[in-house]
């Protein structure tokens, strides 16, 4: 297994260590040098370098391809990417975005060959997301597969499953760059109310205490509703507690279908105004994939999709133009003059007009 990743992101060329949050530029030279030596040993540079970021970490004598998975240059500059590997969950979250929750995805082999081709299109660092990840019965081989692959790999989860025993060793063994846990109350009643799950609260405790003694790296994520709105200070104590960054989310969405069942979820005294809209990578530098191997600019603009099962690698140098298309301002933004500082971009406001979502929730003609 790998102590090292050497591989090209977008512009740049990175020396990454799997469970770091840092990295050395090393440049196209060197990382072609790197690339040809084979079972040479590690050149000096590298031994110093790695000294001075990683301490703990010395490569004397060690072989390059020992110690660092040189992932080859890809033509395609796809950088990131999100991975969803179904859309089931063991919650039933009165805000959820995904609408149906259904435990529906790719076959283990299709499954491998789309990391295959998410590793040819130059994605570095993935996020397995759902749905629940961890309680998808292939969550462990895709894991693994993407970590060879040389990934550095994020997981949004809501923690339920960090303490089982399997899950905590894979991550030890194949260190994240993140675990990205959601957080939906500080008490049993708000949190279980909203998840509408008994004893879900205990459940998430439990794995974010097991993920934090394992010293895995964490962030949370505290979703504020109108179910648990009163416990944000308890929620944001929860996770200095634990020592822990955090980002309060309260903004809800409408679902991936246009859907309007997750909005009445909205605690109104915490909907906050985005920050100005002024464009993004999706399509570009950044793609997702949907559990049937469906890929599309983001998680809001599925459609158009491609099909990577079938148009490969390949199909995905239609999303740049898919991109530019959808985030086109049109409908009633069109000329609108407050587009310079309007905080939702074109294929979210489309899914709010579907859900018939009062204009104050997306629109600055609705404040």
């Amino acid at each position: 297994m790998h102590d090292l990743i050497a591989s090209q992101f977008l512009e740049d060329f990175l020396l990454l260590r799997p469970g770091s949050p840092s990295g050395i530029k090393i440049g196209p030279r060197r990382h072609r040098e790197l690339e040809q030596s084979g079972t040479g040993r590690c050149p000096q540079w590298l031994v110093d370098a790695v000294r001075r970021r990683w301490p703990d970490l010395d490569l004397t004598g060690h072989r390059v391809g020992e110690a660092v998975l040189v992932r080859p240059v890809s033509p395609f500059g796809y950088g990131r990417a999100s991975y969803e590997l179904n859309l089931g969950c063991n919650y039933d979250c009165k805000h959820c975005y995904l609408g149906l929750k259904k435990f529906e995805g790719l076959s283990w082999p299709d499954r491998e060959r789309l990391l295959h081709i998410m590793r040819d299109a130059g994605v570095l660092w993935l996020q397995l997301t759902g749905g629940e990840p961890l309680i998808d019965k292939l969550f462990p081989e895709v894991y693994r597969c993407a970590f060879e692959q040389g990934m550095m790999l994020s997981i949004s989860s809501n923690g339920s499953r960090l303490h089982n025993p399997a899950i905590l060793e894979l991550l030890t063994t194949m260190r994240p760059y993140r675990l990205t846990i959601s957080v939906y109350g500080a008490t049993a009643e708000s949190y279980d109310g909203l998840t509408r799950r008994r004893g879900s609260f205990d459940k998430f405790l439990r794995g974010l205490t097991a993920a934090h003694e394992a010293r895995l790296p964490m962030n949370l994520n505290l979703i504020v509703t109108n179910t648990n709105a009163h416990e944000v200070d308890a929620m944001e104590a929860l996770a200095e507690r634990f020592d822990l960054p955090y980002h309060v989310f309260s903004n809800m969405s409408p679902t991936i279908y246009g859907g309007a069942e997750s909005l009445p979820a909205q605690s109104q005294e915490y909907l906050r105004k985005r920050k100005p809209f002024t464009g993004c990578s999706a399509g570009h530098t950044f793609f997702h994939v949907d559990p049937h191997g469906m890929a599309s600019i983001c998680k809001v603009g599925r459609d158009p999709q491609i099909p990577l099962m079938t148009e490969g690698v390949e199909g995905l140098t239609q999303l740049g133009g898919i991109a530019d298309a959808l985030l086109l301002r049109q409908g009633g933004c069109t000329g609108c003059q407050l587009q310079g500082s309007c905080g939702t971009c074109m294929p979210l406001v489309q899914l709010y007009r579907k859900a018939k979502a009062p204009l104050s929730a997306y629109c600055q003609h609705g404040s």
